[in-house]
């Protein structure tokens, strides 16, 4: 009898033992196939700069290619709201920004994600100021004609954004009141760079941009730059002022770039893609390329990722009620 509870002891403890292996053999193996970075805004944009330079570095770190998938719309909430619903499989991770997390459920209690339940923070990867800027054609030199024109003209002229909520829609409306409150209709776009054409004809008078993808069309001089968002002048905008010094205070802020995973995202899988992206924002070659468009690296652990999500989100949200900012 003995004998025989043995061997069926030792049969069970084998099978168990073979049940665990493929699982214990696909997490180590992991990733076995390419990942999906989506990128909830249009190329050429910000965090399609940055989320380019980041994923081409991380899918060699991976040994697996990190495809990257613009999937734009409603200001950042349709490819976040993707990755939200996406498996927690580690082969859907996001590239998102002050818009899609901390700046729109501020603004808009009815997104269809809950930007901190629904995710699990990698890494913060980047930060980069805003910077307002015009057409080359357009009738201010200075950030201060540009207040004078529009404080003698209120409701002529229009400003452009990516879309309701985002981080260049609430960099202009925070300009706008800490100008004097000035009357300027927002158009929403789906993505900055689609604001700049208009902006180039005339059509739109300004737009805070992000100084990542401004750099193009600044350097091209279709665009003029007119201040920056900003405790100090941008190294790579050494000549623009910043908004404390031509006169508008209350304009020391920078959009934060970070990757995300879908909630329930295994923990050693959270752990390998935190420990690859702080790796890869340390590669001289990174810091580099982002410094030039005017994006400074970060680095973080997912806890402190988390806390910079919760406390701009709760920033945003002062600003938002006491400057009495609606999302429609």
């Amino acid at each position: 009898m003995k004998k025989r509870l043995f061997a069926l002891t030792l049969t069970a403890t084998v099978a168990a033992a073979a049940m665990s292996l493929p699982l214990t053999a696909s997490a180590q193996a992991w990733p076995a196939k390419p990942v999906r970075m989506v990128i909830p805004f249009p190329a050429g944009g910000a965090t399609d700069i940055i989320g380019r330079v980041i994923g081409q570095k991380l899918g060699a770190a991976l040994g697996q290619q990190v495809v990257i998938d613009n999937k734009p719309g409603a200001g950042g909430t349709i490819g976040s709201d993707m990755v939200a619903k996406a498996p927690g499989d580690g082969y859907t991770i996001l590239m998102a920004t002050s818009s899609t997390h901390s700046i729109g459920p501020a603004l808009n209690p009815k997104m269809p994600y809950d930007a901190f339940k629904d995710f699990a923070p990698v890494a913060h990867v980047a930060n980069a100021p805003s910077v307002l800027v015009v057409g080359s054609s357009f009738p201010a030199a200075t950030a201060q004609d540009l207040v004078k024109l529009l404080k003698a003209n209120p409701g002529k002229y229009n400003f452009g954004s990516s879309g309701i909520g985002t981080y260049p829609h609430l960099a202009a409306e925070m300009f706008k009141w800490r100008a004097g409150g000035l009357f300027v209709v927002h158009i929403p776009y789906r993505g900055t760079g689609l604001v700049v054409t208009d902006l180039i004809a005339g059509q739109i008078a300004f737009l805070m941009d992000s100084i990542v993808s401004a750099q193009t069309h600044i350097t091209s001089g279709r665009v003029r730059p007119l201040a920056v968002s900003g405790a100090k002048r941008s190294a790579s905008l050494p000549n623009v002022p910043t908004f404390d010094e031509v006169g508008v205070k209350g304009m020391d802020f920078s959009n934060w770039f970070g990757v995300f995973a879908p909630a329930g995202t295994p923990p050693d899988i959270v752990a390998r893609l935190n420990r690859e992206l702080n790796t890869i924002v340390k590669d001289p070659e990174v810091v580099a390329t982002l410094a030039r468009s005017g994006a400074e690296v970060v680095g973080s652990t997912p806890a402190q990722f988390g806390k910079v999500i919760r406390d701009e989100h709760d920033a945003w949200k002062a600003v938002i009620q006491r400057a009495g900012i609606k999302s429609d």
